[in-house]
């Protein structure tokens, strides 16, 4: 199973916050980095670069701006091996608050769109690109995307300096044959860039569908400590590690920080596999229904929440 040209993600601290508001402790993102650095990651995703006039400091912690006094704070100048990147939202970062790579700890700055923002997010990149970052664009939500708006977004992506394109299963809807169709359509169009995967895990395919996009060529694999994520969760980075029987990675640094940063999380936040985020999976849907639905006292009433959702016959 080995692959030299293969990047491990881990998501954790990004892809966590979705579920607490990014109130980490110095002590967890500390762990995690720590963790990331002995198991021979190749990146971190640590959070959002976002912009001020988007996001409250009062309702989010500091992983939703990766300010660089907190990152340092947490990891110095990063003398290691493991790259350090952080998500950028098309419209709630202003680019002048990007700074220059000379001036971060920064690696690597990974571009969050919609299809119809394609535009804006390859110029987004290329601004990253020229400040000195790697750059990479995640199109969300391409379970919803038709043939046609998917190609001519494709097609922009092909003739821009762009190196990486994701494909990102956002409501955890898609089976393996999704994956694949989807690779070939990316690699067909996209003959020159890399590709990565980003899974999650309402239909409990994450790491399957994440195992299909490697062997069909996908080289940035995210994933995240214990599935640790928005709703659902994500592949997990221990099975992905356990998987891949590289060399380059050590498996026991994870398990020591999920034991001792991640799984004391799972009392506080309910992320996971459950019923409701299997039903939004199911119907292609956002997980934010089920999130709230999680949240409530009802949580456990499965038939109530799937009725509750429009269109719920065609699964009954």
């Amino acid at each position: 199973m080995y692959k030299k040209d293969i990047k491990v993600v881990d998501c954790t601290v990004r892809d966590g916050g979705l579920m607490n508001k990014w109130q980490f402790s110095d002590e967890f993102v500390k762990g995690v980095y720590d963790a990331c650095v002995e198991a021979g990651v190749d990146y971190m995703e640590i959070g959002y670069i976002s912009s001020e006039f988007a996001f409250s400091r009062d309702e989010v912690g500091p992983w939703k701006f990766c300010a660089d006094s907190d990152l340092r704070r947490i990891m110095g100048n990063n003398e290691t091996n493991l790259k350090i990147s952080a998500m950028a939202d098309i419209g709630r970062i202003d680019p002048k608050d990007i700074p220059n790579r000379a001036d971060s700890v920064i690696d690597m700055m990974r571009i969050a769109c919609y299809v119809h923002q394609m535009d804006k997010a390859i110029e987004l990149a290329h601004h990253c690109m020229d400040k000195g970052y790697e750059t990479t664009i995640n199109l969300m939500a391409v379970s919803k995307v038709n043939e046609r708006d998917l190609e001519e977004a494709l097609s922009d992506v092909a003739k821009s300096r762009v190196p990486v394109f994701y494909l990102v299963d956002s409501f955890g809807s898609m089976y393996s044959e999704t994956v694949l169709h989807l690779m070939k359509k990316y690699k067909d169009m996209l003959p020159d860039k890399e590709i990565g995967i980003h899974a999650h895990n309402n239909m409990q395919l994450a790491m399957s569908n994440t195992i299909s996009a490697l062997m069909d060529g996908a080289t940035y694999l995210d994933a995240t400590l214990l599935g640790m994520g928005r709703g659902a969760g994500n592949c997990p980075v221990e099975i992905l590690i356990a998987f891949l029987k590289n060399p380059k990675y050590r498996l026991l640094p994870l398990l020591k920080a999920i034991q001792e940063q991640v799984l004391p999380w799972q009392e506080k936040i309910d992320w996971g596999y459950h019923i409701p985020y299997l039903i939004t999976g199911a119907m292609n849907e956002h997980p934010r229904s089920a999130m709230a639905w999680m949240d409530s006292e009802e949580k456990n009433d499965f038939v109530k929440f799937m009725k509750s959702m429009h269109d719920y016959e065609l699964l009954e």
